[in-house]
């Protein structure tokens, strides 16, 4: 192979890789900027492996490729957290429990460090990905929907139900007292 077409070749793969990386932005409803220097390829697996179980990503990309690919997305905000090596957390379903799930990890492994992130198109720093940590998920808010709704039905019931409650525990009084 020429150098002419090495050199073309590379082009081609860097034009696939922005691409790729404005694809997942476009699908992300949150994405997040790491600094992961230190981390063993263990933790980086680890970490890896506990995103992807909350429905995101983790991926470290070239900062040149994803000055490209931010363009016209909703995450311009994160250029300017591009110095240095970065790691790229993209969620796709809940971001409050993938930001719980990356939270734990950096207090676990004092080597990651999060820069920002943007979510819902507005810019996060370290502070405001750890205030959406803190939040209830999209389960726990469902959860506690569900009791709100079923609270008023529960207690009619429990309404409804109180009178016989009250005969069967007098009657039961009035058997232990005519036994003694």
């Amino acid at each position: 192979m020429s150098e002419l077409e090495t050199v073309r070749a590379s082009h081609g793969e860097k034009a696939e890789t922005v691409a790729a990386v404005h694809q997942r932005l476009k699908a992300a409803k949150m994405a997040i900027v790491t600094e992961y220097r230190g981390l063993t390829v263990q933790q980086m697996t680890r970490l890896r492996r506990q995103i992807r179980d909350v429905s995101g990503e983790y991926q470290v990309i070239k900062n040149t490729l994803v000055r490209r690919a931010l363009k016209d997305t909703g995450f311009g905000d994160l250029e300017q957290l591009l110095e240095g090596p970065n790691g790229w957390v993209f969620a796709y379903d809940d971001p409050v429990v993938l930001s719980k799930a990356l939270i734990k990890f950096a207090d676990d492994n004092d080597k990651l460090a999060i820069k920002g992130g943007v979510f819902e198109g507005r810019f996060m720093d370290t502070a405001g990905v750890k205030v959406l940590s803190q939040m209830p998920s999209k389960p726990e808010l469902q959860a506690k929907l569900l009791a709100l709704i079923n609270a008023p039905a529960t207690q009619l019931l429990r309404t409804i139900q109180e009178p016989g409650a009250q005969m069967v525990r007098l009657l039961e009084l009035l058997r232990k007292a005519k036994g003694e």
